[in-house]
């Protein structure tokens, strides 16, 4: 090999190295493919819903997730496993009871899903099943909606809750001029205990039936000898109107006050009572009246404030059909089904936003405005003489404040830790490294001296020879 020739080579090996140096590590990307078994899920009272996926991978898979979704509306709940070894195995997934809150009647359908590192995705097969309270031998009576499950009692009192319930669901979708289609499960317990064991440990005190309108179900607690008891005929009705409330004003984006949603369960459920009239007239009176915007989220836990939310609840809803009519009132719930916020709901329909509902609420029951509690905006305090020549234009004598404060966080196109130099530095080095390279190239190419022999003659050395 002729000097020349060498030179070539070591140019060429020089670059070579530079760029394997300077080059990101890439993956070794494996076949992507996935052959998916028969599925698996099974659910275990007090345990939870394990979901079981035979599989052969095809290579090293990049990321192992199982997608579920509970409910139509509800959305998914995706979790990632370990990445297992190629070839056959099976995948498992428990969702555990005691740390999700699974309600009783929560139906789930789950796919494993694969994805490669060249980023192709593979997803298996779908499995379904159901979470149930298994604890009992339920019997069931079905209705056009509500189908009513219950333990204890005789036929009778299985029929007597479910016209309890048909009619309720009748009157409200009647009220918002909604349609239900969709049947609404309705699940009767005997006892206190097993009650609130269905219902998870998060449940509160005083509570005597819970729906929930994701999953529409409706869990109550009746015995045999309470089922033509008045507070019966109350509370279905009470529940299952959310359930109809929450048809009408579904949507992904804002949810109505819940003192709306409540005031209206307990205006068709039972009225503005005596009782709740009452509560409203005494907490006038020791200016103890809780504000409409205290009531938007959970209510207190207390007792009295418990009870009184409710009666300020259903109060207020009683004010607007006598101010404004039940038309007016339809229009509010139904408008809110579009997504918009509380203030546009009310002035669409009432004419008024929310808080000027509520002061000519308080007006008609002769209250003064409730003092709000929470947090407050601190006063403003005074103003150091730096800023205020700072905000002028100008530094303070004998300050080092700039005139004009510099801008706070990173500059655009950093991340503020400086890594953005790390890609600009490798670039500029391995341009360099590439000059360099050509240069050498350059001066080991040019023409040399041609002797007579035609054979090629070789330069003087120099210092960078080899």
């Amino acid at each position: 090999m002729s000097v020349r020739t060498r030179r070539w080579a070591h140019a060429i090996v020089f670059l070579v190295v530079a760029g394997l140096l300077l080059a990101p590590s890439v993956e070794p990307v494996a076949a992507a493919g996935t052959t998916f078994g028969q599925p698996a899920v099974s659910a275990r009272w007090a345990q939870g819903v394990t979901f079981e996926q035979p599989v052969v991978l095809g290579g090293p898979a990049k990321r192992v997730e199982i997608v579920i979704s509970s409910a139509p509306d509800a959305g998914l709940f995706v979790s990632e496993v370990p990445v297992p070894a190629p070839g056959p195995t099976t995948l498992r997934y428990l969702l555990d009871a005691s740390s999700s809150g699974i309600l009783p009647n929560t139906p789930f359908t789950a796919r494993w899903r694969i994805t490669w590192p060249d980023g192709k995705v593979d997803l298996g097969p779908p499995a379904s099943t159901v979470y149930a309270d298994t604890r009992f031998q339920w019997r069931t009576v079905s209705g056009p909606i509500v189908r009513v499950h219950w333990y204890t009692g005789d036929d009778a009192f299985g029929r007597r809750a479910l016209a309890i319930g048909q009619a309720a669901i009748e009157k409200a979708a009647g009220l918002f001029e909604v349609r239900e289609t969709r049947p609404i499960d309705f699940f009767i317990y005997a006892d206190q205990a097993a009650f609130y064991d269905a219902l998870g440990p998060g449940t509160r005190e005083r509570v005597g039936g819970q729906a929930n309108a994701e999953i529409r179900t409706l869990f109550a607690l009746i015995t045999p000898a309470e089922i033509e008891d008045r507070w019966v005929s109350i509370v279905i009705p009470h529940e299952l109107t959310h359930l109809v409330f929450d048809t009408t004003v579904r949507n992904p984006y804002h949810d109505p006050p819940r003192w709306l949603n409540e005031g209206l369960a307990v205006y068709l459920a039972q009225g503005y009572d005596a009782n709740d009239r009452g509560q409203v007239a005494g907490a006038v009176a020791a200016v103890d009246l809780m504000p409409l915007e205290a009531l938007t989220g959970e209510f207190p836990t207390t007792g009295a404030r418990f009870a009184l939310a409710y009666a300020e609840s259903v109060s207020a809803v009683d004010y607007l059909v006598r101010t404004h009519g039940r038309d007016a009132l339809v229009r509010l719930v139904r408008t809110y089904a579009t997504g918009v916020t509380d203030d546009e709901a009310f002035t669409a329909a009432l004419g008024r936003d929310a808080a000027a509902f509520e002061a000519a609420w308080l007006t008609d029951l002769g209250a003064t405005t409730p003092e709000r509690y929470g947090p407050r905006l601190a006063p403003a305090g005074p103003l150091p003489a730096a800023w205020a020549s700072a905000s002028a234009g100008s530094t303070a004598p004998g300050s080092t404040l700039p005139a004009t404060p510099p801008a706070s966080g990173p500059a655009p196109g950093d991340d503020g830790n400086g890594s953005d130099l790390v890609p600009a530095l490798a670039v500029a080095l391995l341009v360099g490294l590439v000059a360099l390279g050509l240069l050498a190239i350059r001066r080991r190419a040019r023409p040399v001296r041609d002797d007579s022999d035609g054979t090629d003659a070789t330069p003087p050395p120099t210092a960078d020879s080899s």
